[in-house]
């Protein structure tokens, strides 16, 4: 018994042994098998969707990775995001461009990769002792680490998992400040958010994603923040995001510095050198790097006209109408001309997109493209994707509404239909309405090449030789096409001025502009660079003035206005007026078509009003306005000087003309009894109270204030001189007795609301501020005039102008006339009794 089970234990434990140690060999063989598996496999399977470019992207399941090239990680890129889609009502637009990033991948600790966003705010030339120190001292922020899941094929190139980068809101993919504030957006919605598409390109990667944010609708909506419709039926607003991440340049541009005298976009940095004692900010223009062909260079350095080494092109979207596309072409290509003055040729072209060639991409950043927006939105903008340390365009496109037609004919017809017969309907002829679309493309094409508006181009031209044929066909009526000279509305039917005369171009400005943002020198760095080219415009200013710059118009310069022409606002409103008296005579004709309703009537009643607003605007900037010219120390004169007394005068007495006195032209009764109900607010009545509160500014009584105590009062003109002017065109009556109608009388009350309300702000201050608006407006405004002798010098004018209407009254026969004057002497009186206790 004990020898069997000795034998059976034997047997047994044999059999034990071996399962053991089958078992043993099994799971080394699964672990060896695990071990030599493929990593790559269990990311990239016969499933996956593969697309290749910058950085190849796999999409597996529902996650997404970057194969990214080990010849790309510390490769500079830019990441930016831009609105593709909103809801209607919208402040933003679908195009706008958001914020950008400087960013770049490199090898972290282990097996990592870093994503940094990379500082743009210094720069140092490495032959530069103190590179060292900068090298040491700064870091670029790591924001993201990535595990490497595995090594690409070859070895040469790290997969990376980007779903959460691609598919969450972060710190790379957020909507910026202005976009949330102006669409009152609040947190996103996750469950009615998602990835739309990612795709890959040779230089860039694009990401459309649409989200939801809670939304609430402005307590008080304004321009800025309109209620917007989306936000009030589902207290949600979804919109369209894009991302895009573009390869930048590995050699930068030799960038140009900017010079305020030439108007470009700009963009900077801080650079640093082992010889500075103050290092400050240095600006650097936006354009496109055009250099000539290195087999041309000799002959370009003659002045002979050679073809760039990359010709700029510009393809038309394949959504946009057929019989526009000729036009939008044309105006990219007019620019040829400018570019001829910088020394190249065919350095622009326009062209049509090519139908059904799959190999092209509208998202592949190599192509520029005007993009056709099918948007009631009545606008057009060209934008730019520039490298910030160079300035260099890496990326242009033109944004083009569909809309932007109703504008063209609106301001078309107002302004130059007494001139132009084909003008004088609501449907314009597809030639005219196409000229009018190749002004628009030139316009924004020069925004996508670099330029700024120049608003000052227009006043460069004499009044006079706007209704000279001769000249103006040949000259243009502005020196610039990126002014907002819309048409020569100085023009008069009798002048037979053909459209060469009416319409913008492309001019002496932009051709001088181009030739000195684009000519290429040859300098290896920017110190080099500036020495040779601001001497050019030194020189060109001192040989043609007319070339000057002169800004956006943001600044109390009135030669720096928006839609006007001239270089006398009084003198060419005079014949706007003239011909908007000319187009509203016109208009039942002019706008009637079958079945109309009298809508086509009412929308340019509207617009010869607004006009009409414009032209009056316009001449009240020339009251308390400041010239400003800039200059460089080698040019003679001053930067800042008054506006000439004369022209100030004269802008008084226009407004006492044309706006204060009663414009009864506007007052058509076979218009107003079609097309307005009479209990409304009259048009006219707000019209004249504006320009009153414009006069009587805070910004027009500080100027003339602080002019005269810096030029003396026989060199400006003197707020006292002001009032005095005023008061004699609207107060006539105090001498003549005659009838006041009720728009004269409702003048005469915005007189001297306009006047109290600028006396309590300079007297009370923040206080005031906070009377009138209340809120955070409070705190945003600025009481310029506070501490000042303004208030007292309105108080004592006032007081003297409450004597003179009692006076007057007595002598006043019209009845509603007296008990207006009356009523208006006792509300002075109460008024200043209530503020400084006159008596």
């Amino acid at each position: 018994m004990k020898l069997k089970l000795l034998l059976f234990t034997l047997i047994s434990c044999c059999s034990i042994g071996t399962f053991a140690q089958s078992k043993e060999q099994k799971v080394t063989a699964k672990t060896d098998s695990v071990k030599k598996a493929d990593p790559l496999k269990t990311i990239i399977t016969d499933k996956t969707e593969t697309k290749k470019g910058l950085f190849t992207i796999y999409k597996t399941g529902e996650r997404y990775y970057f194969d990214i090239p080990d010849s790309l990680l510390n490769r500079e890129l830019l990441l930016t995001n831009f609105l593709v889609k909103v809801p209607s009502g919208s402040p933003k637009y679908g195009g706008e461009q958001m914020d950008q990033k400087i960013i770049l991948f490199n090898k972290g600790t282990g097996k990592k990769i870093n994503l940094r966003i990379v500082g743009v705010g210094t720069s140092v030339d490495s032959t530069n002792a103190m590179a060292a120190a900068v090298k040491n001292a700064n870091i670029d922020v790591i924001a993201t680490i990535f595990d490497v899941k595995t090594r690409g094929k070859e070895d040469k190139s790290s997969i990376i998992d980007v779903t959460d980068f691609l598919t969450k809101e972060n710190l790379f993919t957020k909507l910026g400040q202005e976009v949330t504030k102006k669409l009152g957006l609040g947190a996103i919605a996750a469950d009615r958010s998602f990835l739309k598409s990612v795709s890959a390109y040779p230089i860039n990667i694009e990401m459309k994603s649409v989200r939801t944010y809670a939304a609430t609708v402005a307590a008080k909506p304004t321009v800025f923040a309109p209620a917007i419709e989306a936000a009030k039926v589902g207290n949600a607003i979804t919109l369209e995001v894009s991302t895009s991440i573009l390869l930048m340049p590995k050699t930068p541009m030799v960038p140009r510095e900017f010079d305020q005298r030439v108007g470009y976009f700009a963009d900077g940095y801080t650079p640093l050198s082992d010889g500075q004692q103050n290092p400050s900010f240095k600006s650097v223009i936006v354009r496109y790097r055009l250099e000539p062909k290195a087999e041309d260079m000799e002959k370009y350095k003659k002045g002979i006209l050679v073809e760039p080494k990359e010709q700029i092109v510009y393809y038309i979207d394949p959504a946009t109408p057929k019989q526009w596309r000729p036009y939008l072409i044309q105006g990219i290509n007019d620019w040829n001309e400018a570019f001829e003055a910088a020394g190249f040729k065919n350095a622009i072209i326009g062209k049509e997109w090519p139908e059904g060639d799959t190999t092209m991409s509208l998202e592949d950043a190599r192509y520029k493209v005007l993009r056709y927006f099918p948007s009631e939105t009545a606008n057009a903008y060209g934008p730019n994707i520039h490298d910030p340390r160079t300035g260099e365009i890496l990326q242009g496109y033109i944004g083009w509404y569909h809309n932007v037609m109703s504008l063209v004919h609106d301001w078309y017809m107002i302004q130059a239909g007494p001139s132009d017969e084909r003008a004088r309907k609501m449907k314009f002829s597809d030639e005219l309405m196409g000229e009018l679309i190749r002004f628009v493309s030139s316009h924004e094409v020069g925004h996508t090449l670099g330029l700024r508006h120049n608003m000052g181009a227009s006043s460069q031209t004499p009044v006079e030789k706007l209704r000279d044929k001769e000249w103006v066909e040949k000259h243009g009526h502005s020196v610039s096409i990126m002014d907002y000279a819309r048409f020569n509305y100085v023009a008069q039917p009798e002048d037979n001025i053909g459209e060469r005369g009416i319409m913008p171009r492309i001019n002496d400005y932009d051709k001088w502009a181009i030739k000195w943002g684009y000519r290429y020198t040859g300098a290896k760095s920017i110190e080099a660079d500036r020495k040779i080219v601001a001497k050019w415009i030194t020189d060109s200013l001192a040989a043609n003035p007319k070339l000057w710059f002169g800004g956006e118009g943001l600044n109390n310069d009135c030669r720096c206005q928006t839609e006007d022409v001239g270089d006398n606002s009084m003198e060419a409103s005079t014949y706007g007026i003239k011909n908007l008296k000319y187009v509203l005579a016109h208009l039942p004709e002019w706008t009637n078509e079958e079945d109309d309703l009298y809508k086509n009537m009412t929308q340019m009643y509207i617009q010869l009003i607004n006009q009409f607003n414009r032209y009056t605007t316009h001449v009240t900037k020339n009251i308390g306005s400041v010239y400003e010219t800039i200059k460089y120390p080698d040019q003679p004169g001053d930067v800042y000087e008054s506006a000439p007394v004369e022209k100030q005068r004269e802008a008084v007495a226009f407004l006492n003309r044309e706006v204060f006195e009663t414009p009864n032209w506007l007052l058509n009764n076979d218009i107003l009894n079609k097309i307005g109900n009479p209990i409304r607010n009259s048009s006219v009545k707000v019209l004249q109270a504006r320009q009153m509160d414009a006069v009587f500014s805070a910004r027009v009584f500080n100027t003339l204030f602080m002019m005269q105590a810096r030029f003396g009062t026989e060199h400006t003109y003197s707020m006292q001189a002001l009032l005095a002017d005023m008061k004699a065109g609207v107060w006539s009556e105090l001498k003549s007795y005659k009838p006041m109608d009720a728009f004269r009388r409702d003048v005469q009350k915005s007189y001297v609301n306009a006047l109290l309300s600028a006396m309590r702000e300079a007297e009370l201050g923040n206080n005031a501020i906070g009377l009138l608006f209340g809120g955070n407006q409070a705190a945003e405004a600025t009481p310029i005039i506070t501490g000042t002798d303004i208030g007292g010098l309105i108080a004592m004018h006032l007081n003297g102008l409450q004597k003179d209407i009692l006076a007057a009254v007595g002598n006043t026969t019209d009845e509603d006339s007296r008990a207006h004057l009356q009523y208006m002497a006792d509300y002075i009186k109460r008024s200043l009794n209530k503020q400084f206790k006159y008596k």
